[in-house]
């Protein structure tokens, strides 16, 4: 992990917590450009003076009925005519805020984030949330996996709903991009075998695939999808039945 330069400041009164325990075997406790700091009020990562931190309370307001239903992803994730709980992956879990509102929205997700510190941070966030009761039932249906997704879904039964959410490539002024992304761009480089990811995907034969990108970015490894869902900062391209299309 030293080539992450990842190093860690656990709080005294953590030092025997098992979180604390887990990260002293994942990580080396030595100087590094990036910090994970594991205190009372959980773990963050810090970077030049910059927090990065899963939280899902943040927005709690989003999960409101009135506003949930208007959400792009919940949108996108829908099938039509389909009944009972439909089953996501999340191949690209991030820190996890999409699949957070598909679990608000009644969907049960799989989380899966290849990256050991994102993953963390995710884990952290959502061992937080099972403490709080307004947020305990909704991630009680999100289940978080430390893999790669490409490997994964090969062994998956297929799920009703396939997300990939690959990095945005960088834009070239960096005061456009957001500082949290900025952060993650630190950890891992913008999706680059997004061919074998999109094949991955299709060869798990979900009903429907649902791809997030920029609004004005490129189709992922140039499939052209059945429709899309268009907002201000983002684009869910939504490809059914894509194993038909092979």
């Amino acid at each position: 992990m030293n080539k992450l330069n990842i190093s860690l400041d656990i709080a005294s009164e953590m030092e025997d917590a098992q979180t604390a325990v887990r990260l002293r075997q994942r990580f080396s406790d030595t100087d590094g450009q990036m910090v994970l700091r594991l205190d009372g009020d959980g773990l963050s990562l810090i970077s030049e003076g910059q927090v990065l931190k899963g939280d899902f309370s943040r927005i709690e307001r989003r999960i409101k009925p009135s506003n949930l239903n208007g959400e792009l992803i919940v949108k996108a994730a829908r099938i039509k005519n389909a009944y009972g709980p439909l089953t996501v992956i999340d191949a690209t879990a991030g820190l996890g805020e999409d699949s957070f509102l598909l679990a608000a929205a009644g969907f049960n997700v799989k989380l899966f984030e290849r990256n050991p510190v994102i993953y963390e941070l995710l884990r952290d966030a959502l061992e937080r949330a099972e403490k709080n009761p307004a947020l305990s039932d909704i991630v009680a249906r999100m289940e978080l996996f430390n893999e790669d997704s490409i490997e994964a879904l090969k062994c998956l039964t297929p799920p009703d709903v396939i997300l990939l959410d690959p990095m945005f490539p960088e834009r070239q002024k960096s005061a456009l991009v957001k500082k949290k992304l900025q952060m993650i761009q630190k950890l891992e480089i913008p999706c680059a075998d997004e061919e074998e990811l999109v094949a991955a995907a299709i060869s798990a034969s979900p009903k429907k695939l649902v791809i997030k990108r920029p609004p004005k970015g490129p189709y992922l490894a140039g499939i052209k999808p059945d429709y899309s869902l268009e907002g201000k900062a983002v684009r869910f391209d939504c490809i059914l039945n894509p194993a038909n299309r092979k």
